[in-house]
């Protein structure tokens, strides 16, 4: 049976995304289709990460408001470098690979201090119960998020232009 655990949740997206830039990186590879799957993986998991997972982590006083604060920056961060490579259009190109490192880059420097910090926060202070409660709400507005295609080149771009007001 799958686990419903928040914290288990998020660090299998994290596993998930390594593989695709891995696959990303890949000349041989359908970079196309990955990076399509990425880009709708990363929106969605951050979008239900926003809405669910991280209001309900800064009600803990153990959890720094301050470490949530700055997920959500680095997300905007994530939003803006998955930008920039969907706008370059040869994926066989040095642009395509330049702008992938900065994306990889941004997504595993905020994944490493995720883990780190409100993960292991999480995993001390929040009772098996509650994180299930919030395992089963971050993968419901996760879904959601990818039923509505969220990855769109149109969708990221207002996510980023939204983000920068």
């Amino acid at each position: 049976m799958p686990s419903n655990d928040v914290v288990e949740l998020i660090l299998q997206d994290h596993r998930k995304m390594e593989d695709l830039f891995r696959t990303m990186r890949n000349a041989e590879a359908d970079r196309a289709a990955a990076l399509e799957e990425f880009a709708h993986l990363l929106v969605a998991h951050a979008s239900a990460e926003e809405d669910e997972v991280y209001p309900a982590l800064r009600r803990y006083k153990n959890v720094d408001g301050d470490d949530v604060d700055h997920s959500v920056h680095e997300h905007q961060e994530a939003n803006e470098a998955l930008l920039a490579l969907l706008e370059v259009e040869d994926i066989g190109s040095d642009a395509w690979d330049e702008k992938l490192e900065e994306l990889v880059t941004a997504v595993n420097h905020h994944a490493d201090e995720e883990e780190r910090t409100l993960l292991n926060d999480a995993r001390e202070n929040v009772s098996d119960d509650r994180r299930a409660q919030l395992g089963e709400a971050f993968r419901e507005a996760r879904a959601k998020y990818l039923k509505d295609g969220c990855g769109s080149i149109d969708n990221v771009r207002d996510l980023v232009a939204s983000g920068s007001d």
